[in-house]
């Protein structure tokens, strides 16, 4: 299991959800968030005032996808998130070694937890191996 974080620009927002949509991977959670990279700051002022902005907005996806899924989600997260041109700002994306993960409506714990299709699930499936956690 994988934890995929992406930090986008938010006007290709719509674009990466709709990327991600037409392969089949529904599941996201977004955030807005400010940061900086190599775009660096600027100067803005403001009623006379000048003051240096270095945070930009930006948006962080959020996905937890099964090893089979890792690629396919990368790929379709730079397909909706990069600019023409491949600009600086474009962003960025992480991907982390997710120790588990349980379904708190079901209780399915690990690969079955995550959700929609996948080879590991098919795998547990057929050996009948698919975690619960009992939780009182």
């Amino acid at each position: 299991m994988k934890l995929i974080i992406s930090i986008i620009r938010p006007e290709k927002l719509p674009d990466v959800k709709q990327s991600l949509l037409s392969d089949k991977i529904h599941m996201a959670t977004v955030i807005d968030v400010r940061g900086c990279g190599q775009q660096k700051g600027y100067m803005e002022e403001y009623r006379g005032i000048v003051e240096e902005v270095n945070l930009h907005r930006k948006v962080m996806v959020i996905i937890a996808v099964n090893e089979s899924y890792v690629d396919k989600t990368v790929k379709s997260i730079i397909k909706g998130a990069r600019t023409n041109g491949g600009d600086v700002g474009d962003g960025k994306i992480f991907i982390l070694d997710l120790f588990d993960c349980i379904r708190i409506r079901t209780g399915e714990k690990g690969v079955a937890a995550i959700g929609g299709p996948s080879e590991e699930l098919d795998k547990l499936k057929k050996s009948g191996k698919i975690e619960q956690v009992v939780i009182k």
